[in-house]
């Protein structure tokens, strides 16, 4: 299905918000893997927390501080362990890129509850080249499914592409259970702290 361009009937795209918490799993399907999955955000802030010590996966992501932090503590045949960071990336930058999301569609989320959702596609492509004869590569794609009534609440998103390093498939899902608007918890772990 090709993504709508925007008109009049498009709503706006999604914006993470600042205080926000929920649950739900992390999703490798070529792995055969789920796991309990938090996602947090606090005064623009945000953690992922995927898996945990007695499971096959444990992973967190994070935005602190104007810095994105990725640490995997566990992913099968993974043997190194080091916590990665990208200085000057915050939640105004995540934001921006995803007012370049495209509109796919509403569509209903089959689950309990079923939950009715605008899908939207994001991604970077490089080079940035005009339309035409051109060769190109999709460096990062995503599906984002938000809420109908609220683009700030985010139900499933689907991560494609080189951030996915470690997945044969290079894809994964995150599925929500929950997603309130209130504070949540972001710490950032040890291992990525500078030295004292």
């Amino acid at each position: 299905m090709a993504a709508k361009r925007p008109g009049p009937h498009t709503p706006p795209p999604p914006q993470l918000p600042r205080d926000f918490r929920g649950k739900g799993k992390w999703v490798v399907r070529d792995l055969g893997i789920t796991v309990p999955f938090t996602w947090q955000g606090k005064n623009g802030d945000s953690q992922m927390i995927a898996g945990g010590p007695q499971y096959p996966i444990w992973f967190t992501n994070l935005i602190y501080r104007n810095t994105l932090y990725t640490l995997t503590y566990k992913w099968p045949n993974l043997r190194e362990h080091p916590c990665s960071k990208i200085p000057g990336f915050n939640l105004r930058r995540l934001n921006e890129g995803l007012k370049t999301s495209r509109f796919v569609g509403r569509e209903i989320l089959q689950r309990n509850p079923n939950r009715h959702v605008n899908h939207w596609r994001v991604g970077v492509v490089l080079p940035k080249l005009p339309p035409g004869k051109f060769l190109r590569f999709p460096l990062a794609l995503g599906d984002i499914y938000v809420d109908q009534q609220n683009r700030n609440t985010f139900w499933q998103v689907l991560q494609f592409g080189v951030q996915n390093l470690y997945d044969p498939e290079l894809d994964e899902w995150l599925m929500m259970d929950t997603f309130e608007h209130k504070p949540g918890r972001v710490t950032l772990p040890r291992r990525c702290s500078p030295p004292p």
